[in-house]
């Protein structure tokens, strides 16, 4: 039996995610015996890149529209600069993100993914990681930064790029087996909605 049996875990992801720091941990989720579904604002399939050149194309598990974020036990944001400049540009993905915060399930963001996080309104004084472009983003929403290839602050599970993706995985798995954290810090409140359209 895997550590994750019986888990279920939410992979949020747009059009131009980092190929690689979807497929790494989802495939280390799901040795892990953990069930992975790709939810996106867009049904179909989304495109994955490497870096700046195009990847593999993805089947969306479930439309964003259509999931349910209750029905899930963790919640994964890979990187990507496009990915997730679409995903916090989504009331809808925000609302989806912030349901695990409120009931204080683990969340994991690698790379921009913290991005979404920023939009959501749920970093107040979390200590995380994250591509360095956007650490000042990451301060101005209220959270502590540090240059660190994992870090974990009761539930979230933050990198900063690819290379980091070994460590990130193991504590992604950690605390995803760990469950709901009592300790986390309570829910900041609706962060800032940008109104821009979704671009698909």
């Amino acid at each position: 039996m895997g550590k994750l049996d019986g888990k279920k875990v939410a992979i949020l992801v747009a059009d131009g995610f980092e190929q690689v720091e979807m497929t790494k941990p989802r495939e280390a989720l799901e040795e892990a015996g953990a069930e992975t579904q790709i939810v996106s604002p867009k049904s179909g399939q989304i495109q994955g890149m490497h870096h700046a050149d195009k990847g593999d194309k993805f089947h969306v598990d479930i439309a964003l529209d259509e999931a349910r974020p209750e029905e899930f036990d963790a919640l994964m944001i890979p990187g990507g600069l496009m990915n997730p400049d679409q995903l916090r540009s989504s009331p809808e993905a925000l609302e989806f993100t912030r349901h695990f915060f409120k009931e204080h399930k683990p969340v994991a963001a690698i790379c921009h993914g913290p991005w979404v996080l920023i939009d959501a309104g749920v970093l107040r004084g979390r200590t995380l990681t994250s591509w360095p472009a956007i650490k000042t983003d990451v301060k101005n929403a209220g959270a502590n930064w540090v240059d660190e290839e994992v870090v974990v602050d009761n539930g979230l599970v933050t990198s900063r790029k690819p290379d980091d993706i070994p460590a990130f995985n193991k504590k992604v798995i950690e605390e995803f087996c760990e469950g709901k954290h009592a300790s986390q810090v309570q829910f900041a409140g609706a962060g800032r909605e940008r109104q821009k359209g979704i671009v698909s």
